[in-house]
């Protein structure tokens, strides 16, 4: 009896060796995560934790695609082509107020807007008092034009004496260093490899922050739609934890989260992406956040966000704008 029982109890291992039964590891829940633009340094926290497993942790097979704007991002996940996504919170009020995509914002991630012009050191522009005449370039849709009013009133300028000169993104910068425009909107978090360009030039750029003027409006933020966040709360809340994980761990290993970086993005160089990463940090983890909570919106600065991207885009300042944030399902 005792060998029969012996004899029973080796098949059953070898099955469960065969069959990884007693594991208790479920198939991974796949998710895609859709960016807001085309993947510099800002985004190796993303995809530094996708190598790191930081989602696989969690349970979840991420994968990543670049993005092509928050508009088209957020498009995106309302037409099912994607499960979350990064986008500026102010494409989701808007997306939700105009036409009631029903997209919500689940994190904050830069507690403040990178908004910023950039000019160079030599002709003397240090803040955004007197730029009247001055030739500032642009893009069509760029938020730094429709921001910039609110912009130019803290610092005492009249936005309506300011030249916009229209150009194509890619050229932009090439514009600033030869002196055909006085300044350009630019991230502040692209400062890095932009500036060595213009070193390479004999040039230097200096940044002029909106927020120096008291402009503090949020804006990256991780984003979902709502059928997401109705069906699958625990997917949902495990994506963000694997998100902030990522941010954690890159904030305490830049250079090799950007080495992983480089790995899935062969043409940024290193340096750049760390010249990104470090400045885009300081977005994510810094007073604020530290007071609400990571990922958290405190109220009053959500409120002021509202207010600036109502009034930029000519939507009523009414509109119940807590509807496109849910924080609920943050770790």
């Amino acid at each position: 009896m005792l060998r029969n029982a012996y004899r029973m109890g080796l098949a059953v291992a070898a099955l469960f060796a065969v069959s990884g039964a007693p594991s208790g590891a479920a198939a991974a829940d796949k998710a895609h995560l859709q960016l807001d633009w085309i993947p510099t340094g800002e985004h190796a926290a993303y995809f530094a934790g996708w190598q790191k497993g930081m989602w696989e942790k969690h349970g979840i097979e991420i994968t990543m695609s670049r993005g092509y704007g928050s508009g088209d991002t957020i498009a995106k996940l309302a037409g099912g082509a994607a499960d979350f996504g990064v986008a500026d919170i102010a494409a989701v009020f808007t997306g939700r107020q105009r036409t009631q995509t029903p997209v919500k914002a689940i994190s904050a991630v830069y507690t403040h807007s990178p908004h910023s012009l950039f000019v160079l050191k030599k002709n003397g522009i240090a803040d955004f008092k007197g730029l009247e005449g001055k030739k500032i370039g642009i893009t069509p849709g760029n938020s730094h034009k429709l921001y910039f009013p609110n912009v130019a009133a803290r610092a005492g300028t009249d936005p309506e004496k300011i030249v916009w000169v229209n150009t194509d993104a890619s050229a932009m910068a090439a514009m600033l260093i030869t002196g055909r425009i006085d300044a350009a909107p630019f991230y502040s978090i692209h400062h890095y490899y932009q500036n060595k360009a213009a070193v390479r030039a004999g040039e230097e750029i200096v940044v002029l922050p909106f927020e120096k003027t008291g402009f503090t409006i949020y804006a990256a933020s991780l984003v979902t739609t709502d059928e997401m966040i109705a069906n699958k709360p625990d997917l949902t809340k495990r994506f963000l934890a694997g998100a902030w994980d990522s941010f954690k761990w890159a904030k305490d290993n830049q250079k090799e989260a950007c080495e992983l970086h480089v790995k899935k993005n062969p043409e940024v160089d290193v340096d750049d992406c760390m010249g990104s990463l470090k400045a885009t940090m300081g977005f994510v983890f810094n007073d604020h956040s530290e007071k609400t909570g990571f990922g958290r919106f405190d109220p009053e600065r959500l409120k002021y966000t509202w207010e600036v991207v109502a009034a930029s885009q000519d939507m009523p300042k009414d509109w119940n704008y807590a509807q496109a944030v849910d924080t609920s399902l943050l770790p």
